[in-house]
């Protein structure tokens, strides 16, 4: 045997190992650091969280204030008493999700192949999604990038794999293409209707999946990263323009939408504040816009991933 592949062999191996037992101590180290926060407190009706640039530690404010101090996330989210944390991993193009209840216990850790990209959890508390890079770093380089998006039930444990796995409707017909992605998933009440992107040949529709058929219904082209309201009527999304994005809000029932005030670039999922105010990331800090096109964007706080609480 070739005495160079041996000596390959064995130093890829050992970088392999060395990598599992950083990971392992890494791994020990964040759980044990995700147990004791104590300072995001996810029964405080009316608070934010969002994740802080110089340490991806989570904060949480009130009226602008910051009230609480939580884990180490790349993406936050929480609703019903569940925050969903992601991030990147010791391992190169690996990622985590850990759903953490409200006394700082991480429930469930899921791990991911890919970089993250968007984390959400239903409004219940008890269904999470994700969405990760498998390649690429830029939902712009159409074509040139691949992406993984899943959701996982706390109270079953039922992992639903890839949204992939999904059986995708295109007027009315199966649609089945090898370079169709999904990403950007958003929850309904009632844990079985979620929204999402698909995308496929250059073009993006916004899908309508079901968790008991599996299946996805397009209802719409040229909609990204959908969040949906508090009260279920409307998606605010990310409509895309040539080479730049712009934050719209569309009315599910009469198919109504509208540009909001936001005329910047942003590539981010929105997230509803209440039922009138949409918050997003640009430029590491996070700003909030009225859903209805009206008023100018308000800087909240220097950050990204904006979640309502």
């Amino acid at each position: 045997m070739n005495r160079g592949r041996i000596v390959a062999g064995v130093t890829l191996i050992a970088v392999v190992v060395a990598a599992g037992i950083g990971y392992l101590g890494w791994r020990v180290a964040t759980t044990q650091e995700a147990s004791a926060q104590s300072g995001v407190q996810l029964d405080r009706a009316g608070s934010m969280l969002y994740v802080e640039p110089a340490t991806n530690r989570v904060r949480q404010t009130v009226n602008g204030a910051v009230i609480g101090s939580g884990p180490v996330c790349q993406r936050v989210y929480a609703a019903g008493g569940t925050m969903a944390c992601l991030r990147a991993t010791a391992v190169p193009m690996a990622s985590e999700v850990d759903l953490i209840d409200t006394t700082g216990k991480v429930r469930k850790t899921l791990q991911l192949w890919g970089n993250p990209s968007r984390v959400r959890v239903s409004p219940s508390g008890d269904l999470a999604a994700w969405t990760v890079f498998r390649q690429g770093d830029s939902y712009l380089m159409a074509g040139a990038f691949s992406t993984t998006a899943g959701i996982y039930d706390l109270r079953s444990g039922t992992h639903y794999g890839s949204l992939e796995d999904f059986t995708a409707y295109v007027d009315g017909a199966p649609y089945k293409s090898a370079d169709v992605n999904y990403w950007g998933v958003t929850f309904a009440a009632g844990d079985t209707t979620f929204y999402a992107t698909m995308a496929s040949k250059g073009k993006t529709w916004l899908m309508r999946g079901d968790l008991r058929t599996k299946r996805l219904t397009a209802l719409r082209t040229n909609v990204e990263c959908p969040s949906l309201s508090p009260d279920g009527t409307r998606i605010a999304y990310k409509f895309r323009d040539g080479k730049k994005w712009r934050l719209h809000v569309l009315t599910l029932a009469g198919n109504q939408d509208v540009a909001l005030a936001e005329t910047s670039h942003i590539d981010d999922q929105a997230a509803w504040l209440d039922d009138k105010t949409v918050a997003y990331g640009k430029q590491a800090e996070v700003f909030a816009v009225p859903a209805d096109g009206s008023g100018q964007p308000r800087k909240l706080v220097a950050g990204s991933s904006p979640a309502a609480w």
